[in-house]
């Protein structure tokens, strides 16, 4: 079990470090606007993304 957490880990490091690694002023630009939105807008993207990934480990798996 531990060993496929990590990979999950690993993977979502890996697709994280893409964008910055890729564009690192596209993803400037993304963050800067990230930090002007309000609370309840980050925590609805958290809930959608949080949701989107359970679906797609319960379609997956």
């Amino acid at each position: 079990m531990w060993e496929t957490f990590l990979n999950a880990v690993a993977l979502m490091l890996v697709l994280e470090g893409m964008l910055p690694f890729l564009s690192p002023q596209t993803w400037r630009e993304a963050f800067k606007k990230m930090t002007e939105i309000n609370d309840s807008q980050i925590r609805f993207i958290g809930l959608t993304s949080m949701l989107i990934g359970l679906a797609l480990l319960l379609i997956v798996s």
